[in-house]
Order: structure tokens, then sequence, then C-alpha cells
């Protein structure tokens, strides 16, 4: 494919969503909202056109109408006539598959049912313990040594430690998954035998299950009334890892950039003005996991955002240009606690379902990181932080970080619990006994720890203990 040069306006005076001059895509974003307003023509790779919602009640009103607006490929005008050719770049994004993202009406309702119905078996309480458990054991392996990589030691490995948990696969986990995982998304050489080893490890999984069920997810997924095959639910478990796992990434790296860059946002966990879930929370309306959705499509001639739309155009969802929209958010240096309308989960019929899941992963996560290494700090300066973007997100490469070095802590013994609530009750952690002085109820930073309740030694530090799933 032919590279643009730099500055050349595409067909029609389009902005392209690629190659030169599109290398900050957020800057793009504003330049098509000031010339165009919420809705706006662009072009992707080849010169593809495609409409790029901005606008936060766009984009909401896209995702849930589904009488005019679908998931199904099939139906983009582009792909139909051979504008969009079998090697465009983007095909992994674009090609049509048997899944619940997909799908609509009955065939959406069986598959979705069937994962939700999956992620409703998962006890969450126990989630929150085993990612406590995940996470001491990943700083173990560089506490001593003073300095680490929060990128590739921590955000990229603790999802997928905790998503093959989930899965019931935990033998599964190895450097090369979290690699495929990784290299999957990109569209690179590569992405195709990424994604061949991942189908083999799930479909080897999804086989033993079928044979052995278990409480966990896949078992769950694989016993479902939908009656899912055994294609269906590899193909459903790679969704669920693929999304769940680079999303989660991207939030722990974000999050924890913000921590050791953002003097004040600091200062806001220090002082207990700010909990851990808040920061998260923060954290995905400044920088959603995921940019953007490819794509949604006309079902109809219609209108949206006040552009004349034709059946068969395609839309790009902008998960991260709607989250600044001045409309809903004027000053996007605000605070944004309490509010939960960010679309960094999407909506409609394809709101992310794991979204809980999510949450606790980086919840969960960086609180027990930072409770660990409660000194560090950046390695670097903040301008030699490098990203990686491309249409669906903004990636960070690596965030080096140093600290007094700390010894390694016994991580809790014993077999792991179970992940689904529908068996072995009796191991559920119990509430603390109730006491006459309050329980606060959301647990204080875990960067300035709090100080015993008097008269009631230990109460406050068991309670936190009993949160974090330690």
């Amino acid at each position: 494919m032919a590279t643009p040069p730099p500055g050349c306006p595409g067909p029609d005076g389009l902005r392209r969503l690629y190659g030169p001059g599109a290398e900050d895509l957020g800057a793009v974003y504003e330049k098509l909202r000031e010339e165009h307003g919420p809705v706006a023509p662009a072009l992707l790779h080849d010169d593809v056109p495609i409409w790029v919602v901005l606008g936060h009640s766009e984009n909401m009103h896209m995702v849930r109408t589904p009488s005019q607006f679908s998931r199904d490929t099939r139906l983009w005008t582009a792909l139909q006539d051979g504008t969009v050719k079998p090697d465009h770049p983007l095909m992994p994004h674009l090609a049509w598959q048997p899944l619940c993202c997909y799908a609509e009406g009955d065939e959406h309702q069986r598959l979705r049912g069937a994962v939700t119905g999956a992620m409703e078996s998962i006890d969450h309480r126990g989630v929150r313990r085993h990612i406590n458990r995940a996470t001491q054991e990943l700083v173990n392996a560089f506490c001593e040594e003073g300095t680490a990589d929060l990128v590739s030691q921590f955000a990229e490995r603790l999802p997928m430690v905790v998503m093959c948990e989930i899965f019931g696969m935990p033998e599964e986990y190895n450097d090369r998954l979290v690699e495929a995982a990784r290299d999957l998304p990109k569209g690179t050489e590569t992405a195709i035998s990424s994604n061949a080893y991942i189908m083999d490890v799930l479909m080897r999984h999804t086989a033993r299950r079928r044979a052995d069920p278990k409480d966990d997810f896949t078992s769950h997924l694989i016993g479902h009334p939908a009656r899912l095959s055994d294609e269906e639910v590899a193909q459903h478990l790679r969704l669920v890892l693929i999304v769940a796992y680079e999303s989660t990434a991207n939030l722990l790296a974000n999050v924890l950039r913000v921590v050791l860059t953002d003097p004040r946002f600091r200062a806001q966990l220090n002082g207990g003005q700010m909990t851990v879930p808040q920061a998260v929370e923060q954290s995905m309306w400044d920088e959603p996991p995921f940019s953007t959705v490819l794509g949604y499509f006309a079902k109809q001639d219609t209108e949206l955002g006040g552009r004349q739309i034709r059946k068969g155009d395609a839309f790009l969802m902008g998960i991260a240009p709607a989250n600044v929209d001045p409309r809903v958010r004027p000053d996007t240096k605000a605070n944004m606690q309490g509010n939960r309308s960010h679309l960094a989960f999407s909506g409609g019929a394809h709101e992310c379902p794991g979204q809980d899941i999510g949450r606790a992963i980086a919840d969960v996560g960086v609180d027990a990181l930072l409770t660990r290494l409660p000194d560090v700090q950046l390695a670097c300066e903040e301008d030699e932080l490098r990203w990686r973007e491309s249409i669906s997100n903004r990636h960070l490469v690596e965030l080096p970080v140093k600290f007094a070095p700390k010894p390694q802590q016994d991580v809790m013994a014993g077999p792991a619990h179970p992940m689904t609530a529908q068996r072995s009750p009796a191991w559920q952690p119990k509430m603390p006994p109730r006491r006459p002085a309050p329980v606060p109820e959301a647990p204080v930073s875990p960067v300035s720890p709090a100080p015993e309740t008097t008269g009631q030694p230990g109460l406050l530090r068991r309670f936190l203990r009993w949160w974090r799933g330690e």
C-alpha cells in the first residue's frame, strides 16, 4: 500500500486516519470536530471512506438504535463492492465472524446470553482475592531489584494471569500467550500466527472442559442452554480474552502513569480525597483503554448529527473524542468522580459484559502494587515516555520506575479459590465482627496507610485486608 505524502489531503479533501499527519489521532479528531461537527467524514487505510462519530449523544444514539445501526460488517457497501480489499490492513477488525459482537436479533441474544450467563457465574470476591495474590507474585519478581518496567512486568501480565484463572486454565499462562495476545490486535505480519496459537490453546482447553467440566467460566459457557459448539465456545473465549486483556493492560498502565506523573492526582490519593476505584474511573474518562470501535453500519438511509447517511455507510465509534465532547465536558480538567457516563465500555446491546472484571483488576492491582511500593517513582522524565498508537487504541510502550528495594512477601498458601459461586461456599471470606465504632465504606488510598482505630487495635487494618482480598 502506498503511503500518502505528509500533509496531503485525501480524495475530496478528507482527512486521513492513517499515515503521515495522523500520528496524533486525538488532534485529528479535534480538527474534524472543528471542521464538521459531531459526525465527520474521514478516510481509513487505503482511503476507504468512513464516518467518525465524535459527539457523545450521537455515539449513544448509534449504539442504542439497532433498528438503524448494526455491527454486522456484511452490510458495509465498501466491503460489498470491493472497495475494501481482502488484504486491507484492518481486515482482522472488519471480517465478519459468528460472534455475539457481530450478531443481531435472536442470534445475538443466544450468543450474548451464553457469555453473560457465564459472566454471572463468576464470584467477584474470589476474583479480587486472586487478583491480589497474583499482584503479590508479580511484584515479588522485581521488588528486590529497586527498578521495574510497570508495563511489561506488571500491566501486561496481571490481566492474563487473572483471565487464565477465570477460564480455568492457569497452567496455560506463559510469556508466549502474553506476547500473542498483545500482538493479535495490532495487525502485524505475525498477527495470523499469534491468532493460531491462541486458538489452539483455547480449542484444546474447550475440549478438556467439554469432557471434564469444572467450576470455571469455560465450563459455564459450554453448559449454557444456548448450546454453543466447541468452535463457538473457543471463539468467544478468544473474544473475551483479547478484549479483556488489551483493555485492562492499557487501563493499568494509564492509571499508574497518572499516579506517577501528576502530583495533584497522587496527592488526592495520599490525602484520601480519592480512592483507587475513583482514580480508575477518572482514567477511563481521560484515557479510555480503547479509543475507538470499528465499526457500525447503517441499515437504512437515515440522519445522524445533522449528516445524511446512506444505507451501507460505515461508522467509527469515537470513544475517546466523545469523552471530551465539549457539550458534555466543557472543562476536560474537571474531576469526574462519581460520573460513569463515559463510553470506555461502549454502550447499548454491545456494551462490554466483563467491565466489572476489568474494574476489579485495575482497582485491586493498583491498590496492592502501591501498598507494596509506596515510594515508587518514575525513573525517567515524563516527556521521555513513548506511546504506540493505532486506530483502536493508544498504549504506553514502557513505564520505568524506581523504588527502595523491598523483600519478597509470602503469597497466601493453599489451593487457588474457585472463580465461580455455584460450589464451595465455605471458603467465602467473612465480614469482620461488628463493632460500635464505624467502619469506612471504602478503603483509604494505599499510598498513605491509615492509623488504627483508637480502642480497637487492628480493626481498620483487618477490614482493609479483607477488602483487598488478603
